[in-house]
């Protein structure tokens, strides 16, 4: 809530009296000036509340009257559509009866703003709902999470097999490329960002081209050079080129953005000290922009997780459980989805659907990992560089009471086990 601070009451001249004989040392009278308050600005008033409701109720009454007794319409999708028009036009003519013309834009744009919110997370709701309610048969068997499809077949009861290969699969494909993609992003970013000349301009062309790449041109290309030219087989590791080719360009567009808003005053600070522009980069801009690249890869594996395409033509299938993703086929969550819901047989379908909330789940998890590692903020010190400190400093303390003649009086040492109020980024050129 925002708050706004009303300029301090007059006192009386009783009052002021008071405080100008306590000034002089005479004493106060009993009369105290009065304290100040606080305006709110903002919220939601009783107003507002019975007018969203109001038009809510009167355009559902008359988008239903019209559509079931005026006009030949049908269908819930254009029902809900007209529905919000006929709420909108209702909030604005209610609006204008009990506000001004820029009140009622101002809440126009909130409503708006709420409604297309609640929209979005309702979307999301019903998605995540529909894939548990359909897989949740498959998924509360333990046996999902522990089996493969080797010895299951589609007529084999729900207990019965399950999804553990194309888990170990996608965990392994996505991490090879997660270790591939996001060193050539950053260092692409880095490139285009603070190195530049002549080559940045195709280099940031090529990557924009990239970025709209259909996923099966990327499988397409991995298949045609690594798996046909030079002759290796389909396997994970050739899957996780595939995706390497889709999710770099995601990352080197967000970490070059990030990169860039790092404040110049940085770099001049670090050169001014005397580092040089490869120490200033590694210590002062991407340390500067760690929450930034986090969300970058957060994107780039967002990308990769979910392809089936390209994971299609380089890894190959397979129902036999395979933890080596450089030998034979192996199955991702993506692919095993798409091979099982297509068959005619209710239980493959549901192992399809928990395979599908089993990869939702997944992904929550890296990106809650993601957010955990790169949520400190520049320049914070983590646990291991405290103790370091704490450790050198008790370290040179000790150096200084064994060099220090007996006799002598000790000076008070100030040390602290915690770090400064206001960590800063460490210095270029300093070990």
């Amino acid at each position: 809530m925002t708050t706004l601070d009303r300029p301090p009451v007059a006192a009386p001249a009783s009052t002021a009296g008071a405080i100008a004989g306590a000034t002089t040392g005479a004493p106060a009278g009993a009369a105290s000036p009065r304290p100040e308050t606080r305006v709110r600005l903002g919220g939601v008033t009783p107003e507002d509340v019975f007018t969203v409701v109001g038009a809510a109720v009167g355009s559902l009454a008359l988008n239903w009257m019209l559509y079931e007794r005026v006009l030949p319409f049908s269908g819930v999708f254009g029902f809900l559509v007209c529905w919000y028009v006929l709420f909108l036009a209702g909030y604005v003519t209610l609006g204008q009866l009990q506000w001004g013309r820029l009140m009622v834009r101002d809440r126009l744009v909130s409503v708006l703003a709420w409604s297309s919110g609640l929209l979005v997370v309702a979307l999301i709701g019903d998605q995540v709902y529909y894939v548990a309610d359909r897989g949740w048969d498959a998924a509360q068997h333990l046996n999902f999470f522990t089996e493969s499809m080797e010895r299951t077949g589609p007529l084999n009861p729900i207990t019965s097999g399950g999804a553990l290969n194309a888990i170990v699969g996608s965990l392994e494909q996505l991490g090879m490329a997660t270790l591939f993609a996001v060193p050539l992003g950053i260092a692409a970013a880095v490139f285009m960002s603070e190195v530049g000349g002549r080559m940045a301009r195709p280099v940031r062309t090529l990557v924009e081209a990239m970025t709209a790449l259909p996923s099966i041109v990327a499988g397409l290309f991995i298949l045609g050079i690594f798996i046909i030219t030079f002759g290796f087989d389909k396997s994970g590791f050739a899957a996780s080129l595939a995706l390497t080719v889709m999710m770099m360009p995601i990352v080197t567009r967000a970490a070059e953005v990030v990169i860039r808003l790092v404040p110049g005053t940085l770099r001049e600070a670090s050169y001014a000290l005397g580092g040089s522009q490869w120490r200033t980069v590694w210590n002062v801009v991407l340390p500067t922009a760690r929450p930034g690249l986090m969300t970058a890869v957060v994107l780039g594996m967002a990308r990769g997780v979910g392809e089936t395409s390209p994971v299609l033509l380089t890894s190959g299938f397979t129902s036999q459980f395979n933890a080596d993703p450089f030998h034979e086929h192996q199955v991702s969550l993506p692919l095993y989805i798409w091979n099982y819901v297509k068959q005619p047989y209710p239980d493959m379908i549901a192992r399809a659907f928990a395979a599908g909330l089993t990869l939702m789940v997944v992904v929550l998890i890296l990106f809650v990992t993601a957010r955990v590692i790169g949520g400190r903020k520049p320049g914070e010190l983590t646990r291991g560089q405290k103790r370091r400190i704490d450790r050198a400093a008790r370290r040179a303390e000790a150096d200084a009471r064994a060099a220090r003649p007996s006799g002598t009086v000790q000076p008070a040492v100030a040390r602290t086990s915690s770090t400064p109020a206001h960590p800063t980024v460490p210095l270029p050129g300093n070990s």
